[in-house]
């Protein structure tokens, strides 16, 4: 009987220890981040990066709330127009909605606010113009005046907050808002503002107990607003950078174990990343924004079964990057793989995607992360901007023939988000905000340190000014990057010994330096006493090279740019806004002609710097002619990829 008893307990036991062993969200051995941010504002752009930073201001960044005022101005949300159980209606920025839906879509202008808010922060405090800080210093004192004495900070009165079974906005609407305020106290040191958000997490923390409760529990497995607060996890972990307590990192473990135990469509949840059958299909900026939060979940426990579910979330996404590298989603992933014509991308999704390369390339140090970074910034984000920062293509792709509302102009579906707008109105005022939050979180990243080492991690003009391992450092970066290849480092201190890391691109095979250095790991390193004025010049040497897609058709790229045939158009204003300047824009083709490769080699031609020649069949002549090529970036209506002839 004894032995029958000690068998039982045994067998319990080692159910405990192998449940446990199999418990993917077991804290093991938290890791710790290969390298370190610099605060918003060490690193102030140059060049062409602050020429966009400044038409941002003149254009859609600057002016949104006065695009929209209903949805930025009239609508306080976070204040005195909390939303209670009474309100049943609201405007959210779809000119064309009706019908129950909207009720569950309530938190939408939260968004649009704080993600507004967010970039038009950053961007600010980018470009130094004062006119703009002044607004931005007006806004943080209104926004902390709305903080209850509990410390709550977000859009419920208190008859909803914290009290959900379906979808709700609390942690997004906390999210957006919160994101804003750190990069504000990262600038101005202010501890009012941190202290206003810690209290705001804390309130969360305390209402949706660790372990204890269930913030992603929905009764209806089709969220927005709920799945979005997952990215809750941007704050938890910005708070622990900021302050080094532990707690938020756990609370992240936590946030993403209760995301992956609900029943919700999100491709995400742990049990779907680690069955590679299971295709992405989601809300595509749902998708990339949520990497981050598994990368946080694994780096907070070190839990090698996440570690598993990270590399296959990773594998996943590869699949959906079209050449520009932008991850397909129109506005759903719908599991089926890039294709460069007959899928579209989202600009929200290229501003997360982006910055969760940004968080993985700190926790990581893999140089692939801004490699990618550099693809979608210099490509993608710019190739659906356009050029004078008056607006944005809420849904783009690769090869864009045709922009008149519907993917190439297909009107066959309903659809009015394949156009340019300082808006989107009549789509949802979603992505025009995530369009002035994208270069200024490139700009912070562009530069990251570990110990006594700084590091030159995505290559544009830009100015540094920052501490590193005691050291106050100053460096100029002087280049037209991408659209040269030459860059100097101007580095200046009085006898300051530190290293100088210089990433180099995975497109550079030849390179040349203008001082002693060692190649390591991918970088340019430099390790000397530096003083007075000392300037380290490097020149990459690009060629044309062409590479297949995943459809086995062909493009084009010089350095860091993709090349693009460029398609004539005709521009056609469909609405204008009250405010000069700003207006809708369709864009049709003069003529549609899809080139055919025929294997021939592109150069770059004398006409311009960023002009490339090259022959091509035209299959409606049959006859092969010339084709200029230019960078993406540089294009409205154009072909990205070439089937072979």
């Amino acid at each position: 009987m004894r032995n029958l008893i000690f068998l039982c307990i045994a067998s319990i036991l080692l159910s405990i220890v192998t449940s446990a062993q199999e418990d993917p969200y077991r804290k093991i051995n938290p890791l710790s981040e290969r390298y370190q941010p610099l605060p918003l504002g060490d690193v102030m752009p140059q060049g062409w990066l602050l020429k966009q930073l400044q038409e941002n201001l003149d254009g859609f960044t600057g002016h949104l709330d006065s695009l929209v005022p209903d949805l930025i101005i009239k609508d306080d949300i976070y204040g005195k127009d909390r939303l209670t159980k009474k309100i049943k209606s609201k405007d959210v920025g779809t000119v064309n909605a009706d019908g129950d839906w909207q009720v569950q879509f309530l938190w939408w202008n939260s968004e649009t606010q704080g993600n507004w808010w967010d970039g038009y922060i950053r961007t600010a405090i980018l470009s130094g113009n004062e006119r703009h800080l002044a607004r931005v210093k007006k806004y943080i004192r209104n926004i902390l005046s709305t903080q209850d004495a509990d410390g709550y900070l977000g859009i419920y009165d208190s008859d909803l907050r914290y009290h959900f079974d379906n979808e709700n906005g609390e942690l997004w609407a906390k999210t957006t808002l919160l994101r804003g305020l750190l990069a504000w106290y990262e600038y101005s040191k202010d501890t009012k503002v941190l202290l206003s958000v810690e209290r705001a997490v804390l309130d969360v923390m305390t209402h949706y107990p660790a372990g204890n409760s269930h913030p992603f529990y929905s009764i209806n497995p089709n969220v927005g607003g709920l799945s979005h607060g997952l990215m809750f996890t941007d704050v938890l972990e910005q708070l622990f950078r900021i302050t080094g307590k532990r707690e938020y990192l756990d609370y992240a473990l936590f946030c993403y174990r209760d995301f992956s135990e609900q029943v919700l469509n999100e491709d995400a949840q742990y049990l779907k990343l680690i069955d590679n059958t299971i295709p992405l299909k989601g809300h595509g900026v749902h998708t990339y924004e949520h990497l981050r939060a598994v990368a946080a979940a694994f780096y907070a426990s070190g839990n090698p079964m996440l570690y598993d579910a990270l590399k296959n979330y990773l594998r996943k996404i590869d699949k959906m990057i079209v050449p520009s590298g932008a991850p397909v989603g129109d506005e759903w992933i719908g599991g089926t793989d890039a294709d460069a014509t007959d899928r579209g991308y989202e600009y929200c999704s290229l501003h997360e995607l982006l910055h969760s390369y940004s968080s993985l390339f700190l926790k990581t140090a893999d140089l692939r992360f801004p490699d990618a970074e550099e693809k979608i910034f210099f490509n993608a984000a710019q190739g659906a901007r356009r050029q004078d920062g008056s607006c944005i293509a809420y849904l783009k792709t690769d090869n864009s023939y045709q922009m008149t509302g519907g993917l190439n102009g297909n009107s066959s579906v309903k659809q009015t988000r394949y156009k340019y707008s300082p808006a989107h109105q009549d789509a949802a005022v979603c992505c025009v905000p995530n369009a002035g939050r994208i270069a200024p979180y490139f700009i912070q990243n562009m530069w990251v340190k570990s110990n006594d080492t700084l590091i030159a991690a995505l290559l544009g003009p830009c100015e540094v000014n920052t501490m590193v391992n005691g050291l106050r450092i100053h460096i100029i970066e002087n280049t037209g990057y991408p659209y040269t290849n030459a860059v100097s480092f101007e580095v200046y201190g009085e006898k300051l010994e530190f290293t100088l890391k210089i990433r180099i691109p995975s497109w550079a095979e030849k390179f040349s330096v203008s001082t002693f250095y060692r190649e390591e790991n991918g970088y340019i390193v430099v390790r000397k006493k530096w003083s007075g004025r000392q300037i380290v010049r490097v020149e990459f040497s690009p060629q044309v090279v062409v590479h297949e897609d995943n459809k086995r058709d062909y493009y084009f790229t010089y350095g860091a740019l993709v090349l693009a045939a460029p398609v004539k158009a005709t521009e056609t204003v469909t609405r204008s806004f009250p405010l000069p300047g700003f207006h809708d824009y369709y864009y049709t083709p003069e003529k549609k002609i899809i080139y055919q490769y025929k294997k021939q080699k592109a150069g770059q031609t004398a006409l311009g710097k960023m002009l490339f020649k090259t022959n091509l069949y035209n299959p409606v002549s049959r006859k092969t002619e010339t084709v200029y090529l230019q960078p993406v970036g540089e294009t409205i209506l154009r072909q990205v990829t070439f089937p072979a002839q």
